[in-house]
């Protein structure tokens, strides 16, 4: 059999794009997920806070993505759990078809042909090893989301006396779980002047449990031999390097790390594809297509999201698209880049490629992070000096993505200029003449 599409990773992403797919008149389509059920990293995510945006109600993780798993069993969607995927094979030519090698248990391995690939594989935890922290290598260091599924899942405790370093969202949320398990936090730190995290999480996480988060502060030694016995922290310069005489020892026997995510690309890499430096994904255009032709990716696996919502939109973009490649095989007509400008970290999409038969009556949608935390500012979309959009914004911060939607018609207005689309963050004072 040859199939329309495989996507592999069965998470929120992938079920999204699966699902769309499959309403959008794709037949052959076949999910790989290599844990033994789908639904991805929600699974361990027992919090609430999922869904807001796209269902209008509050859940948990297992409630948002019990919602996708059940559609797609309606939908008949075939999945394939407890499978790993060894490699892809590009095809070539005009309608290439690609090899996708898998292996499991039941089936042995497996060489399976598609027109169209989806990459929703997520993210992966930094760990200590990038970090290069000092010190022994005792028990009692652990990612923050490894930390969480031994929490929630396996029901085993990490530690008694916490230290969490990072104030990503998983971070901020396992310092609330361990608290109502009865631990102790002692602090969480950031090496940045601002919290990593939404402001969200930072006030029904930290504020509401009398947890302090100090910025500016990092670990400079972990201490312990067997099992961790308290750490070294130190304040930091404007250049992160830490500061001698602010040298404090904090007694723990547990330390987490929360230090960012990254995309899980290693299955991109041997093809070729061209990833961007700052997210670690795949550059994509407007689709979700990768630069290689019939290979599409959405969710983590392309970059970082904040909020799942945001992830089941792009993937069911994702899964729409997909099908309008193989039911159409739009040709495109020009390409226009995408840039970040003046106090923007990253824009995704970074590319957008015209076809003759676009879809004008939706505006493109452009996702960005800020570099710092900005207030009362304007974000600008404009090719040369020509304004293709504007919005004001009270607050910007890293933590939280932003989204600017530019009009089809502006953007048909310049496909012949042959300039880039550069998303801008303006002070007040860069707007006076």
């Amino acid at each position: 059999m040859i199939y329309d599409c495989l996507i592999i990773g069965a998470g929120p992403a992938g079920l999204a794009a699966a699902i769309s797919a499959k309403k959008n008149g794709l037949e052959n389509i076949m999910l790989l997920e290599r844990d033994n059920r789908p639904g991805g990293i929600l699974l361990q995510c027992i919090h609430n806070g999922f869904g807001l945006h796209y269902f209008s109600e509050e859940l948990t993780g297992p409630e948002y993505a019990g919602r996708f798993v059940k559609e797609a069993e309606e939908l008949k969607i075939q999945v394939k759990v407890s499978t790993m995927v060894l490699q892809i094979e590009k095809g070539e030519g005009e309608n290439p078809l690609h090899k996708v090698t898998a292996i499991n248990s039941k089936d042995g391995l497996m060489i399976l042909e598609t027109k169209t690939v989806i990459i929703s594989t997520g993210c992966r935890e930094r760990t200590r090893g990038a970090l290069l922290i000092p010190g022994s290598r005792p028990s009692g260091i652990f990612t923050a989301g490894s930390a969480q599924r031994f929490l929630n899942i396996d029901g085993y405790l990490p530690g008694k006396k916490v230290v969490i370093l990072g104030s990503g969202d998983i971070g901020l949320i396992m310092a609330r779980r361990l608290t109502l398990e009865g631990a102790e936090v002692k602090m969480v730190l950031e090496i940045m002047n601002y919290s990593a995290g939404l402001a969200r999480n930072i006030t029904q996480c930290l504020e509401n449990f009398n947890i302090p988060l100090r910025t500016k502060t990092t670990i400079v030694q972990i201490h312990g031999k067997d099992r961790v016995t308290g750490v070294t922290i130190a304040s930091v310069d404007d250049h992160r390097q830490p500061i001698p005489e602010t040298y404090e020892y904090v007694e723990c026997d547990t330390v987490l790390l929360s230090v960012g995510l990254i995309p899980e690309n290693e299955l991109l890499n041997p093809l070729g594809v061209n990833l961007d430096a700052v997210t670690s994904g795949p550059l994509v255009n407007q689709r979700m297509e990768t630069s290689i032709k019939g290979i599409f990716a959405c969710g983590n696996s392309v970059h970082v999201h904040d909020l799942v919502d945001f992830v089941t939109e792009e993937s069911l973009l994702a899964g729409k698209c997909v099908a309008e490649y193989v039911n159409k095989r739009c040709e495109k007509i020009s390409s226009i880049p995408l840039v970040r400008g003046n106090r923007v970290r990253y824009v995704v999409p970074q590319k957008i490629d015209l076809s003759a038969d676009e879809d004008k009556s939706e505006n493109l949608r452009i996702m960005y992070r800020s570099t710092e935390v900005y207030r009362s500012v304007s974000v600008i979309a404009c090719a040369g000096q020509k304004e293709l959009a504007r919005q004001k914004k009270r607050i910007i911060r890293p933590g939280e993505m932003q989204i600017i939607e530019i009009p089809y018609e502006k953007i048909m207005e310049i496909k012949d200029m042959a300039l880039p689309v550069t998303i801008s963050i303006e002070l007040p004072e860069d707007l006076i003449d």
